[in-house]
This record gives C-alpha cells, sequence and structure tokens, in this order.
C-alpha cells in the first residue's frame, strides 16, 4: 500500500476576503452613491422654495375725451402720416426685445425668457385681431400664471370697475358693435425694462403706445376712418415656477385710451369715438366714498396734439 497515492485529495487553500469582481462592483455601488450626494449638495437650483403668494392685477383704465370731433379721412395711411404715430413701426415688428443681461440671482438665459414671455403677452393682448374685436381670450389667457386664472375669468364673466375685473384692463378689446380695423397695420412704439426684485422674482415693465385705425362696424372700405390711441404700461412678475412653465404674472396694468366718451362705460369693451363724433356730455361716473372695495372713475382730456391734422 505504500507504493499508491493517499486516497484523500488535498483541496487548494481558501481565498479570504471578497474577489475582484466583487470588489469592482462595491467599488461602482460607492461611486455612484457618493456622486448622488454630491450632486445634491452642488444642485444648481438648490433645494425648491416656497413659492410666495401670486398678487391679484390692479387695472387702471383712463378714457381720454376729445376737445372737439374726432378728425377722420377715407385712407387710414392719410391719418397715420399726419399724426404723432408717423414714425411708428407696424406690428409685432415693432415690439424687439430689448439687450439683455444676467442679473445677481438670474442667469442671461432667464432674463431673456421673462423678456420673451412679456413680450408675447404685450403681443397677443393688444395686436392679434381675435382679441381686437372681442371674439376671443384665450390667447393672453394661455400666459397667466395658474393663481390668477380665476381672477381673469371673473372678469370677462362678470366685469366690474373695481380696480380688479375690467377686461380692458387684461386686453385691448373694441366694442364689435360699435368699431373695427380699418388697417391692420397697428402702429407700435414702447419699450421694456426687466430688473431683479430679490433672489427669487424678477420684473418686466413693458410700456408701449399702439394706435388704431378704425371705422364704424360694417361700413363700406371707403367709409372715413379714424385713429384710435391707448397707451399700456404692464408690469410682469415672474418666479422660477413661471420662467420654467413659460406664464407670467401680470400684476400692474396702467392704460390710457382715447378718444372716448367719459360719460361712456369703458369695463367691458372700449367704446371708441369715431371719426366727426363728439364726446357726450357728463363726466365718468361717480364715485361713492363709502363704498369698500371700489375704484375711483377717472377721466382726461385727450390733447389737440395727440389727434391727426387733417
Amino acid at each position: 500500500m505504500a507504493d499508491h497515492a493517499p486516497a484523500v485529495r488535498r483541496r487548494p487553500p481558501l481565498h479570504r476576503g471578497l474577489s475582484r469582481q466583487a470588489l469592482i462592483l462595491v467599488l461602482l455601488i460607492a461611486v455612484a452613491f457618493g456622486t448622488a450626494i454630491y450632486m445634491g449638495v452642488r444642485h444648481p437650483y438648490g433645494a425648491p422654495e416656497a413659492r410666495q403668494p401670486v398678487e391679484p392685477l390692479r387695472m387702471t383704465v383712463i378714457p381720454l375725451s376729445p376737445q372737439g370731433k374726432v378728425p377722420g379721412a377715407a385712407d387710414p395711411e392719410y391719418l397715420y402720416a399726419h399724426s404723432p404715430a408717423a414714425q411708428f413701426g407696424v406690428g409685432e415688428d415693432a415690439i424687439p426685445l430689448p439687450a439683455w443681461r444676467r442679473t445677481a440671482h438670474f442667469s442671461d438665459s432667464d432674463v431673456k425668457a421673462a423678456l420673451t414671455i412679456a413680450r408675447d403677452y404685450v403681443v397677443r393682448s393688444s395686436l392679434h385681431p381675435e382679441v381686437l374685436d372681442s371674439s376671443q381670450v384665450h390667447l393672453a389667457r394661455m400666459l397667466l400664471d395658474a393663481g390668477q386664472l380665476d381672477q381673469f375669468d371673473q372678469s370677462f364673466e362678470h366685469p366690474a370697475a373695481d380696480g380688479r375685473h375690467a377686461p380692458t384692463g387684461w386686453l385691448v378689446r373694441f366694442d364689435p358693435a360699435r368699431a373695427e380695423l380699418a388697417d391692420p397695420k397697428i402702429r407700435v412704439q414702447g419699450s421694456f425694462q426687466a430688473v431683479e426684485v430679490d433672489s427669487a422674482t424678477l420684473e418686466v415693465t413693458a410700456d408701449h403706445t399702439f394706435v388704431y385705425a378704425l371705422r364704424p362696424t360694417g361700413s363700406a372700405d371707403h367709409a372715413q376712418a379714424s385713429l384710435f390711441t391707448v397707451r399700456r404700461e404692464l408690469t410682469f412678475r415672474f418666479d422660477r415656477t413661471d420662467l420654467r412653465t413659460n406664464q407670467t404674472q401680470l400684476v400692474v396694468s396702467y392704460g390710457q385710451a382715447g378718444p372716448l366718451s367719459c360719460a361712456e362705460d369703458s369695463t367691458n369693451h372700449l367704446e371708441p369715438l369715431l371719426a366727426g363724433q363728439t364726446a357726450r356730455s357728463g363726466g365718468p361716473a361717480g364715485t361713492n366714498p363709502y363704498a369698500t372695495g371700489s375704484a375711483t372713475a377717472l377721466c382726461g382730456t385727450l390733447a389737440a396734439g395727440a389727434e391727426p391734422k387733417v
């Protein structure tokens, strides 16, 4: 028996510790976990900030009453050429974005986005024929922060001259039974300005003058046209949610419009005085100082220099 090999075969010694594949897997998991923690700490937007309550829009529309008959002419181009709007640009192309730059807490792209949204609102609420003839309102509504939609809807369902619910504070729109565009080439001039209010808020101010050529609804093309001027100063506010959703908070709307009659109600529609017409006698609607939540009725006089010389 001494000449034969042992009946029991020796086993190789056990390797203590992890195998190479297991060690690589552990290292990969550790790297991924560390990267996730690092990105969570260093994420450029940080933790989401609590949103401030959305302010309701405060609006003022001041009718401007002419001192005599409204000038008119059969050719709208002639009226424009003999008015202060002679050098204004035409339509949407006359509303360019200004130069922009980053602020302390908002990037170049953030500021550009805010200006672009504000410009879109100005265009949609002041130039689109469907808005001007009061046939639709959703083009501007789509750009509003969700927190203002109830106020917007209530303004059109139940218009009120309370400084909060006048459709003409949101849009430029004419009484379709009274006036229509005599020329689709609306004249425009104005500017934008963007500033940082705080680390979470951008504010854009838009100040534009629009001049519309109007004639009586349903009249022939050769009927006398007249010019109607609207000055709009709008203040838009943006937080990071608005910039991400391509929406805005419209917080202030101040407008002057004429020729209008102070005795007419400009809450729901603008009621233009057309060529040859004069303002009705009487001032604006009375203001009750005992009524809470009401807005003061205002009216101005349209300067003779603001009308075309015909």
